[in-house]
């Protein structure tokens, strides 16, 4: 049997995802397979880097993954740590927003910015009479008259009203994405909420039948499958030891089964050979022959290492990113006097302020700090205000520090900060952002049949979500070598 040869470019969450399902699946096919992974940084993983510092467990990108979208916990019960997963702390379950310089509980019920429960909508402290009252509308208006992709902001705004947008909904969501609320695309990043308009007339409708549903199934939950152990009752799930567990996981279990990894290894071009074979030339001289290739890096880069008459490389240069930074403050023993008793708090661009959310960290992963210490992780950058990212680490801790004073009255000096910068790291879902991915990929399986591109430009960001698109990517090749 020919054996052939599988060439993944990029080790982050995508590309190692990737890599495990193809010689899984080829092994099962009964398909002799050599898998080589080339990652360009000196370490894998990508934006997954957990630190661990005298007691603190540090995440310096994603700290945690949605529990409710099954990729991500398939494959971790696949690898074998299932076991090692926790959930976000019970006592910690509020989350605040800044509105007018005080922190304000977000409403109970409220889902994407919409409200399921009455009382704590009415009595909410962030909205005017005159917003919740706008907001009440949405049982009343008709259904979008417009069938294309809209604006997930504006959607909201004609459902909602302008003060659920600016006050609810925008510090909410475009936190995930670094984005502006009104550019975002809704069926790159929400769908279902265009879905419940279409189905019940009404979000709120929508979100209350919802609420019902989970209601029922959580009095009868599904039997987990024969030998699957149980996971934490969380939305969200890490690893004790922080999530780069699932990446040193990953990288045991795929040398384990024969596939190569090489660290410092990066690729300059692209070329497909007479024979129907792509070339790639390393930046060490060296050429690799490859029956299938996988791209997993940021479309950017990805558009360098293509052949130049590739016509889709447009498409890859255009789509937008932005930068951003997350700075980690670590406290000492009852240093910080003022009760922590949720997961932090958002803040809205009307605030003027530098950072963009907090999490405190140490509330809400029980793990990642001794008893008695803190740990606070604040977010800064998002898309019209990335300029803080190229500020000095010192700017960057004197304004992350003025505003935790004026937001919270805290001035205690802190053990040690840390500060990661992450350049076009959040690409941006725009409006028409999955009609211009399925153009991509329908004009690159012309022009590059055996080059298959995944990754957070394409369709979606989180861990789950990536993890989902190198099984497809897998599945999609296996079939076709």
């Amino acid at each position: 049997m020919e054996r052939k040869t599988v060439l993944i470019i990029g080790a982050g969450i995508t590309g190692l995802s990737a890599a495990y399902y193809v010689e899984q699946k080829a092994r099962a096919a009964g398909k002799s397979v050599q898998v080589i992974v080339l990652e360009s940084d000196d370490k894998l993983g990508g934006k997954v880097q957990t630190e661990r510092i005298d007691g603190f467990t540090i995440e310096k990108g994603p700290d945690s993954f949605l529990a409710r979208k099954p990729a991500a916990l398939n494959l971790i019960r696949e690898l074998g740590i299932d076991d090692e997963l926790v959930g976000t702390n019970p006592e910690a379950k509020k989350t605040y927003i800044l509105h007018r310089k005080k922190l304000h509980r977000i409403p109970q019920g409220m889902n994407v910015g919409v409200p399921t429960q009455f009382v704590p909508f009415a009595t909410t402290g962030l909205l005017s009479l005159a917003g919740k009252v706008r907001a009440g509308f949405d049982f009343f208006l008709p259904k979008a008259e417009e069938t294309g992709d809209q604006s997930l902001g504006l959607f909201l705004e004609r459902r909602m009203g302008k003060q659920v947008v600016d006050y609810l909904a925008e510090p909410l969501l475009a936190g995930i994405y670094a984005g502006d609320l009104r550019n975002l695309s809704l069926r790159a990043t929400f769908p279902h909420l265009e879905q419940l308009e279409l189905k019940y007339g009404s979000l709120i409708k929508g979100m209350l039948a919802q609420a019902q549903q989970v209601k029922s199934a959580q009095k009868t939950p599904p039997k987990p499958e024969l030998g699957a152990r149980t996971v934490p009752n969380s939305v969200f799930l890490t690893f004790r030891t922080g999530l780069y567990r699932l990446i040193e996981r990953l990288e045991y279990v795929l040398e384990k089964s024969g596939v190569q990894i090489r660290l410092e290894t990066k690729v300059k071009q692209l070329d497909k050979t007479a024979d129907d074979r792509y070339s790639l030339q390393l930046d060490n001289g060296e050429t690799l022959l490859a029956d299938a290739v996988v791209m997993t890096t940021p479309t950017y880069d990805a558009a360098k290492v293509l052949p130049e008459q590739f016509s889709q490389k447009a498409y890859l240069l255009k789509l937008p990113y932005v930068s951003v930074a997350n700075v980690v403050l670590a406290f000492g023993k009852n240093a910080i006097d003022r009760p922590l008793d949720g997961s932090g708090f958002v803040v809205p661009r009307n605030e003027g302020r530098t950072i963009t959310a907090a999490t405190w960290t140490s509330s809400k992963w029980l793990h990642s700090a001794e008893k008695g210490k803190t740990l606070m992780r604040f977010y800064v950058g998002r898309s019209g205000q990335e300029e803080i990212v190229d500020k000095s680490d010192a700017e960057i801790i004197s304004k992350v520090r003025k505003d935790l004073y004026e937001t919270m009255g805290i001035e205690t000096e802190p053990l040690f900060h840390r500060i990661t910068r992450w350049y076009r790291a959040m690409p941006q879902y725009t409006v028409g952002h999955l009609d211009r991915v399925q153009e991509f990929v329908e004009e690159s399986r012309k022009e590059l049949p055996g080059v298959y591109f995944a990754g957070s430009g394409f369709y979606g960001l989180g861990i789950p979500d990536c993890i989902d698109q190198g099984l497809k990517t897998a599945e999609q090749l296996v079939n076709k070598i």
